[in-house]
């Protein structure tokens, strides 16, 4: 039988000492909810007492009906004073939390530099804490801070601060790298030692990843005899971050044979990746392991063509294992293989003896050259690929547009767009103003458009992101936009490119719209063959 795992999540505490990292009382509850929903063990809510969000939190939390055990965090009581007496010990009792993580220094130099006390004080405030907490009920998780700096420096003493929190009745032991600094093997060889010392002992592991080795430090504390581990979301952390359950918890369970979690509950992961990250509003890297867009993404020619036949050839797991999903990638290094599975997906029929599949690819390379990127901008592919394969016919034709930016001094900046249309061999002339060039030209194209296609009414502009290309040309540098829309059912991209922002913010503008309708009238063939002055049914 495959050992159990107690998995305890500290994004909401550890995690926001992160920089950048900030979350409201709401954003704490609607994170603690999703944690719950993935499964964890224990979720550290913060230090109560410390801030009113905090203590926001340990009130409503209570109303949610969570099966994790909340946390509350704090440190062992002063020097030279009485645990009953510490403010710290009584908001964590205030707090209503069902667990406690206590830290205390294991670490001499700690002990005697930060503390300024006796190595024997330091001991004693660690007993009385521990004790006082256990005493009115709470289970209690010692955090020994930099254990393994104070067990290269004074094992014996690093031994004792474990002894003497276990004596005092602590649940958990938890061994913690704060610094960042230690090395896998010398983990796995610590661990292994205090298991040995204290053969009894619930063994906990946090570590840090100052040196990138969080995770594998993690894994070898395990491997070595420890059944907790912390980490977070995402390694949101302080400095460089903490250990990532989001890379820990696949591993422990796929890998190695360990009970985390519910299988079906780590579908859920990737999804709760990319909600925190959402939530925290910091960008989830598209490359990080298990859960990033993509972990499963293949781009070259020879990758795609294997995997389409088994996709073990380029995949360590099925990434719906972890609610990931394959993709494939279209760039410049695209293949066959590759346009016909977008092709595929997309529900578009593409012939892949047919000589308009290679002239597709070879204009895909040439778009890519000049700067577009279709891996971001699914939607703008889609329409290519439909345009090369006969299925877009015209609903209207761009006839112009242009500009007007007035600053008067005093008042904020003023744009106005003026866009001219062809719909049904009718002229439509529209202005429309915005708080930006960009939104002025969305506001007149949407304005121009949803007399005869009331549909975009629905739809909105929900992210817009400027790359330059080529820096060295400085203002005058190419650039490239990329367009995320919404409507009620789903979510698209797309993209332009010029050395004009303006003219690349309205070539992506416009395959938003044009993207936004198809499939909405006759099925596809709907969309205009020249929308765009220089968009991608000109190149």
């Amino acid at each position: 039988m495959s050992a159990s795992i107690s998995i305890f999540d500290t994004t909401l505490r550890d995690g926001t000492q992160g920089e950048g990292v900030s979350l409201s009382a709401d954003d704490k509850l609607k994170i603690a909810k999703k944690l719950d929903d993935l499964g964890v063990h224990y979720i550290e809510g913060g230090i109560p007492g410390s801030n009113s969000k905090d203590i926001e939190f340990f009130k409503r939390v209570q109303e949610l009906g969570l099966r994790a055990k909340i946390t509350a965090f704090g440190s062992t009581r002063r020097k030279n004073t009485e645990a009953a007496q510490d403010r710290n010990l009584l908001s964590i009792l205030d707090s209503g939390a069902q667990a406690a993580t206590l830290v205390g220094k294991s670490w001499d130099f700690h002990v005697h530099t930060a503390l300024q006390t006796t190595l024997d004080e330091n001991l004693a405030m660690i007993y009385d804490s521990i004790s006082f907490l256990k005493h009115n009920g709470l289970e209690v998780i010692f955090d020994a801070e930099h254990f393994f700096d104070g067990y290269k420096n004074n094992p014996e003493y690093a031994l004792a601060v474990l002894q003497k929190a276990k004596d005092a009745g602590a649940d958990w032991l938890t061994m913690c790298d704060t610094n960042g600094g230690t090395l896998p093997h010398e983990i796995h060889d610590i661990v292994a030692s205090v298991a040995t010392h204290l053969p009894q002992a619930n063994l906990g592991i946090h570590t840090h990843n100052d040196c990138e080795l969080a995770v594998a430090n993690t894994l070898s504390a395990i491997q070595a005899g420890a059944r907790q581990i912390q980490g977070t979301i995402n390694g949101y952390g302080e400095r460089c971050g903490n250990a990532n359950l989001c890379s820990i918890i696949p591993t422990l369970q796929l890998k190695m044979g360990y009970d985390c979690i519910e299988s079906e509950s780590l579908k859920q992961l990737s999804n709760t990746a990319r909600y925190v990250s959402e939530i925290a509003n910091v960008h989830l890297p598209v490359n990080q392991p298990y859960v990033g867009s993509a972990s499963f993404a293949h781009k070259g020619g020879i990758h795609v063509s294997a995997i389409l036949r088994d996709s073990r050839t380029y995949e360590h797991i099925s990434p719906e294992l972890v609610g990931n999903k394959q993709r494939i990638l279209v760039s410049e290094l695209a293949g066959q293989s590759n346009i016909l599975s977008k092709a595929k997906d997309m529900g578009v029929e593409f012939d892949p003896t047919h000589e308009q599949s290679r002239k597709v690819i070879d204009k895909i390379k040439d778009l890519e050259h000049q700067g577009y990127q279709f891996e971001a901008a699914d939607a703008s592919l889609e329409l290519l690929l439909r345009e090369a394969n006969g299925q877009i016919s015209e609903l209207f034709t761009f006839e112009s547009f242009k500009m007007l930016v007035e600053k008067i001094a005093g008042k904020p900046v003023v744009s106005e767009a003026f866009v001219k249309l062809k719909i049904d061999g009718q002229s439509v002339y529209t202005a429309a103003e915005g708080n930006g060039p960009v939104n002025a030209l969305d506001n007149a194209l949407r304005k121009a458009l949803v007399q005869s296609f009331p549909e975009l009414k629905e739809m909105h502009l929900s992210d817009y992101k400027v790359r330059v290309l080529d820096e060295k040309d400085a203002t005058a540098a190419r650039v490239r936009v990329l367009i995320e829309s919404k409507n009620m059912d789903s979510t698209w991209n797309t993209v332009g490119v010029s050395g004009n922002v303006i003219e690349a913010s309205w070539e992506a503008l416009v395959d938003s719209m044009r993207y936004a309708l198809l499939g909405q009238i006759g099925q596809v063939e709907k969309l205009p063959n020249n929308a765009g002055q220089h968009g991608l049914v000109n190149h």
